[in-house]
């Protein structure tokens, strides 16, 4: 069973202090004004993208449904703000029977976005809408940046194994999120058991150099090894003689031996001669496992290697040198007053230093070519042209307050792999580029 079907809560009772105090003081000035109930229209979506990446890829769709669930004021909560002074007794009272009630689209969780993609957007009065700008973010930028470096990671490997191992990298809630989106983006596993037990990814793990340290000699190691796990364990072999590892492994466990481990050197040569040893004592089919800060530039320099799977950490849980995807949340329309059938009014931020945004409610659709090949990413707030009404991008999340639209994890995983392949060739080159497809806007 997976049990993102279980739409598993949070590990808080509530998300609803997830957030920046602004959202409450405003939220207080436009009941005071009266315009809390405007009815409005926020999107999520990123000017650019991070320096160098040529798309990007949404993740944490899953995380802020749940977050949406559980943003819920109880007495606690109340209590903190009402003794903080935060917000005044009548906002108070009004937090206390909160429950979003509008509706979300977005595009569907492992979708790649480029600037501008409407990842997200949320409908309802200005009140309602206003208070998860915050929590919403969260998720979206950490986990979309994560996401983003697995998939090219995921490229990289050219379907090869993958194995996130950057728990003890992060925040240890981060590290559950980092294992999600990962796994999203094309990794096939993770060191972290709360991401298995939460989320159903599965969980791979043997043993590290202190175990090896532990006993009297490595060969004792391997052989406690070998006798709890069984002959198809992975065994570490670098943390004395590579070479002599690697007939004690064999020696013990047999050519049936599961894998071996390197963690440290030159990981090309290493892995060169440990595969050489192995074929010429007749362990053929023992595996290669490589580990030691990988990236995805070294995981691409090893594609020559006789690797059999890669085991990520710190690179893969900050991003990679790119731990946020700067994604905002912005009204872009809104109602000229409380009734419900008043039009919507497109609104955007006029500044200077590129901080600009597209006014209006949004619909976002993938022109492709000829040969299926995504072509222009084309956004509009008119009617949509007929030729891209079976492109478009965003789909219903929450109707009226309640989800519609949970699903597997593997779900997003399959559907990440499909809208790469889907783009030109050079998105997954790693060299830095521009977007591989443009953003158009019909207006």
């Amino acid at each position: 069973m997976n049990t993102a079907d279980l739409g598993l809560p949070v590990s808080v009772p509530s998300t609803a202090l997830f957030t920046d105090q602004y959202e409450f003081t405003m939220l207080q000035a436009a009941l005071m004004a009266g315009t809390a109930d405007r009815r409005s229209v926020f999107e999520v979506f990123t000017r650019r993208l991070p320096e160098g990446r040529r798309y990007g890829v949404v993740a944490g769709t899953g995380r802020v449904l749940d977050a949406v669930e559980n943003f819920r004021f109880d007495e606690s909560v109340l209590a903190f703000l009402r003794d903080h002074g935060i917000v005044d007794e009548p906002t108070l009272q009004w937090l206390a029977d909160y429950r979003f009630g509008g509706d979300v689209h977005g595009y569907p969780e492992g979708e790649v976005y480029f600037p501008g993609s409407p990842v997200l957007r949320v409908e309802g009065s200005f009140a309602e809408c206003v208070l998860l700008e915050t929590v919403i973010l969260s998720v979206l930028n950490h986990d979309s940046a994560i996401a983003a470096a697995a998939s090219r990671m995921s490229a990289a490997a050219a379907g090869r194994g993958l194995i996130e191992m950057g728990a003890r990298r992060t925040h240890e809630l981060a590290a559950v999120a980092s294992a999600r989106a990962a796994y999203v983006g094309g990794f096939h596993s993770t060191s972290d058991l709360a991401a298995g037990f939460r989320y159903g990814i599965p969980t791979v793990g043997t043993s590290a150099h202190a175990f090896t340290l532990l006993h009297d000699t490595e060969r004792d190691a391997f052989r406690a090894q070998v006798d709890s796990l069984g002959r198809g364990t992975t065994l570490l072999v670098d943390t004395y003689d590579v070479a002599e590892a690697v007939r004690t492994a064999v020696e013990i466990a047999g050519t049936g031996l599961g894998a071996v481990r390197i963690d440290s050197g030159d990981l090309l040569m290493v892995a060169h001669r440990v595969r050489r040893q192995l074929d010429e004592l007749g362990a053929r089919d023992t595996r290669i496992v490589v580990t030691s800060d990988l990236d995805e530039y070294a995981i691409a320099s090893l594609a020559a290697a006789p690797v059999d799977a890669y085991g990520v950490g710190t690179q893969l849980v900050t991003g990679s040198g790119q731990p946020t995807c700067s994604m905002v949340y912005k009204l872009v329309a809104r109602a000229e007053s409380a009734d419900p059938d008043a039009p919507l009014v497109p609104v955007a931020k006029k500044s200077t230093g590129g901080k600009l945004s597209v006014g209006g409610r949004k619909w976002a659709a993938r022109r492709r070519d000829e040969y299926g090949v995504a072509e222009a990413e084309v956004l509009g707030t008119g009617p949509v042209p007929e030729s891209l009404v079976d492109r478009q991008l965003l789909t219903e999340l929450v109707k009226g307050g309640e989800v519609v639209a949970r699903e597997p994890l593997d779900a997003a995983r399959e559907r990440h792999i499909e809208a790469r392949a889907a783009l030109p060739i050079s998105a997954t080159q790693l060299s830095r580029g521009e977007p591989v497809i443009p953003t158009e806007y019909l207006m």
